[in-house]
């Protein structure tokens, strides 16, 4: 009787206000995730995209702990390296396509132009094929004229990689393709959801049928989850695709498309290097060892950056539909809130990150805990980068592609200096610090381009809703 009065007492002694504040809050939460306009929906896809990511995290991070144990740090170290450099070249084979339905698609549909909308999509996919396999050609011949100049231990598990880039590719495409239509889960579950399982369990079963414990055993396993995820992809999507424009007319304007998708492509590829070009130096320069090492550690630190990617991912149509519509008084409100979702959750995540991060570490093995200051200098990269929210996506999304071209690229340059100059030197403390400097770059450059072109203030601290954009644009 005591306890409940003491309980009753507390209660009396919160504030009503605190309480009607509380209320409110979820009632509007509530309201908001389960509303049917544009905002709602990129909400609801934001909250799927981020518990996809949630999850993912966990799976890749169990899956690579016991990859890495399985294959010790120097084959996991050559696993990790090539692993890296097929996703890396199978996305930018897509050349933009893959996001420039992002782009296009929402605004086809708003119009209810389902002509182009189908017609988007073939280019899309066809395109995403072709392309890829030239380049897996083109890496087969590179391969039997320079193989001589490459460590051994690489030139096959970089043989099979090159089997795995148009699939690679064509999963970018088709996660684009859902991306466009909202279809979150759709969008992100084979990726980062599927992929990685299939890779751990094609990679025990070659291990209990008598294969080594080598990174040519995983990059097997890989080709072929990657094969199996993909072409399951493929058939979903074509069938909800059906299912919600029907079959009918194709317009196809291919040139008009490959205009904006071009831009897209060098924004998208200049970011994606910038994310990968320290484990792509490191495994120049280093040993396959401190790469894995690396490589470990960067993922660790990375489940911060889910956060910033659920935000990525959802805000896009969202942007390109408010653009599109002309409504740039809402767009720079949506604007402000996508910082907000990116930068404290990023903080909090992190933190905690950091104060388990030599347990983390130590599941890989015990000689990985020698990545834990890459932890420290990466997270402060980071932070930086979600002070300013998708501000790459914002700009692309209004048109202003070739700006962000020049952005990332000025960030790409700083980047690959700072890795030659530091990797060499430095070790893997080296590639941290090139990475958290190229994040510190990108951040200040789109912070000061999306103030100067669109008259928001994109900030963690700031409050860029209260600012009118004026009508232009510019």
């Amino acid at each position: 009787m005591r306890n409940m009065a003491i309980l009753q007492a507390s209660a009396k002694d919160l504030p009503d206000s605190r309480l009607a504040r509380l209320k409110n809050l979820a009632g509007k939460v509530i309201a908001y995730l389960t509303s049917r306009d544009g905002e709602g929906r990129a909400g609801r896809m934001a909250l799927v995209a981020f518990i996809i990511r949630i999850v993912s995290a966990a799976i890749a991070f169990v899956s690579q702990i016991i990859l890495a144990r399985l294959m010790g740090e120097h084959e996991y170290g050559i696993f990790v390296f090539v692993w890296v450099l097929v996703i890396l070249i199978g996305n930018l084979s897509c050349l933009g396509f893959h996001s420039a339905q992002i782009r296009f698609l929402p605004q086809f549909e708003a119009i209810n132009d389902f002509e182009r909308v189908r017609g988007l999509a073939i280019t899309a996919r066809v395109f995403a094929l072709v392309s890829s396999t030239a380049v897996a050609l083109l890496g087969f011949g590179a391969l039997h004229l320079f193989g001589g100049y490459i460590e051994n231990y690489y030139v096959v598990p970089l043989f099979i990689a090159l089997f795995i880039l148009p699939m690679v590719a064509l999963g970018d495409t088709m996660e684009g393709t859902a991306r466009a239509n909202s279809w979150a889960f759709v969008a992100l579950s084979p990726t980062y959801l599927v992929r990685p399982m299939l890779i751990l369990l094609f990679m025990l079963g070659l291990i209990y049928a008598g294969e080594p414990q080598t990174a040519k055993t995983a990059m097997l396993a890989s080709l072929a989850a990657t094969y199996v995820t993909t072409l399951g992809q493929l058939f979903n999507i074509k069938s909800r695709l059906r299912r919600r424009y029907e079959k009918g007319p194709v317009r196809i304007e291919f040139a008009d498309w490959f205009r904006v998708a071009l831009p897209i492509f060098l924004i998208e590829g200049f970011g994606f290097l910038l994310t990968n070009s320290d484990t792509v130096v490191a495994g120049l320069f280093l040993d396959p060892t401190d790469v894995g090492i690396y490589f470990a550690a960067s993922k660790t630190m990375a489940l911060v950056q889910f956060v910033y990617f659920s935000v990525k991912a959802a805000s896009a149509p969202r942007f390109s539909a408010l653009y599109g519509a002309g409504d740039h008084l809402e767009l720079s409100r949506f604007a402000g809130r996508t910082v907000r979702w990116s930068f404290w959750p990023a903080l909090a995540v992190g933190l905690v990150m950091l104060a388990a991060g030599n347990l983390l570490l130590s599941m890989f093995g015990p000689g990985f805990t020698a990545g834990y200051s890459v932890l420290v200098i990466l997270f402060f990269g980071i932070l930086a980068k979600a002070s300013v929210g998708p501000g790459e996506v914002l700009l692309t999304m209004a048109g202003e592609q070739k700006l962000c071209v020049k952005l990332y690229a000025a960030a790409l340059g700083a980047n690959v200096v700072l890795n030659v100059v530091l990797v060499p030197q430095y070790g893997i403390n080296g590639a941290a610090l090139a990475a958290a400097g190229a994040m510190f770059i990108e951040a200040a450059l789109l912070h000061v381009a999306v103030r100067h072109k669109l008259s928001i203030v994109l900030f963690a601290f700031a409050r860029p809703d209260s600012q009118r954009v004026p009508a232009t644009g510019a």
